[in-house]
């Protein structure tokens, strides 16, 4: 299964690991397996046979299989996707894997942002994502002014970023606080990280906002691969560093921003998805394909969970990334001081 694939399209010539492709097509696989089993989840289940024939327009459940099933389960696997990219840009930018959104405070600036929409202003939908973009980046301006001395890698700039996540949170918790009691409670529950009631008129401004972000991401990843090789070899290379790492930051801060916009913190995607995918492909750096897949089938598989665990009432998905991810987490913080 080693070796590489010389892909061609044009003049564009693209070099990928074999198991790479192996690992993203699995991925794809599961996902198309769990997709259908999502789909199919109801009071009455439906096989993929009557699923595909909904899809299709055929059947008693077409109507709710596509207007109602299938705004989530497309929302889980893109949003798990976004979250998976965000987490492997910023831990390709740290060269850490503790270096997530949902780690050094992202996405608490993030909610922040929206807090501040909701609250102060009338809270609409444009609002709410360009409340949660600039809480994002402001969250990640004061992490990257606070850790000046280590530059973006490093330990240094985790410990900070959880420091400013601890104070976030607090600040979070103020607002809700001195809210209005129904914009408490609704604030309260939207901050578990929800995919309940998505509906596409909810879903195509953030899908088109992530589209762009990916689009970006994609022009900037053979820069990317070649600054985790280290800042000696990209900069002999002719990678401009500043320019990327602005680049990098906005494109991982607006994918878990849009998530956050729509769905609330969704934690422990960003932070194990590009970790499971770099163990899946057995890749030095941490490639953002397979880091994306894995995002989208874990978010799939968390929400799918989150539906059957407490029948008829469905969970937030947030509950169960965030039960999950604090074991993962444990298991990585013993990983990381292992190494030291």
């Amino acid at each position: 299964m080693n070796g590489t694939l010389t892909l061609r399209a044009g003049p564009a010539v693209i070099h990928v690991e074999r198991r790479t492709v192996v690992v993203s097509a699995a991925l794809v696989v599961v996902a198309v397996v769990l997709a259908l089993v999502a789909l199919g989840r109801g009071q009455e289940w439906a096989g993929p046979g009557e699923v595909l024939a909904a899809l299709a327009g055929y059947g008693d459940s077409a109507f709710v299989i596509r207007q109602w099933r299938l705004p989530r389960v497309v929302a889980a696997l893109v949003f798990g996707a976004a979250l998976g990219l965000a987490g492997a840009v910023f831990q390709n930018l740290t060269r850490n894997a503790l270096g997530s959104p949902d780690v050094i405070g992202l996405d608490a600036g993030a909610y922040t942002g929206v807090l501040v929409a909701v609250t102060v202003l009338n809270g609409t939908a444009g609002q709410l994502a360009v409340g949660s973009v600039a809480g994002g980046l402001l969250a990640a301006v004061v992490i990257y002014l606070l850790s000046l001395d280590s530059g973006l890698s490093g330990m240094r700039l985790v410990v900070i970023g959880i420091a400013v996540n601890a104070m976030l949170t607090a600040v979070n918790s103020w607002i809700v606080l001195r809210a209005e009691l129904d914009v408490a409670i609704a604030a309260t529950g939207w901050n578990a990280g929800s995919l309940n009631g998505v509906d596409w008129s909810e879903l195509r401004l953030p899908f088109a906002v992530l589209g762009g972000f990916v689009l970006l991401l994609m022009l900037i990843s053979h820069a990317m691969h070649q600054a985790a090789l280290g800042d000696e070899i990209a900069a002999t290379s002719g990678v401009g560093l500043g320019r990327l790492r602005l680049l990098m930051v906005l494109a991982g801060v607006g994918c878990t921003a849009t998530v956050t916009a729509v769905a609330g913190p969704i934690v422990f995607i960003a932070l194990a998805a590009p970790q499971i995918g770099r163990r899946l492909a057995r890749a030095g750096g941490v490639p953002l394909v397979p880091a994306a897949l894995t995002g989208a089938v874990l978010l799939l598989a968390a929400d799918l969970v989150a539906q059957l665990l407490l029948q008829p009432v469905a969970l937030p998905v947030g509950v169960v990334t965030t039960a999950i991810g604090g074991c993962y987490l444990i298991w990585l913080l013993g990983m990381e001081v292992k190494r030291r």
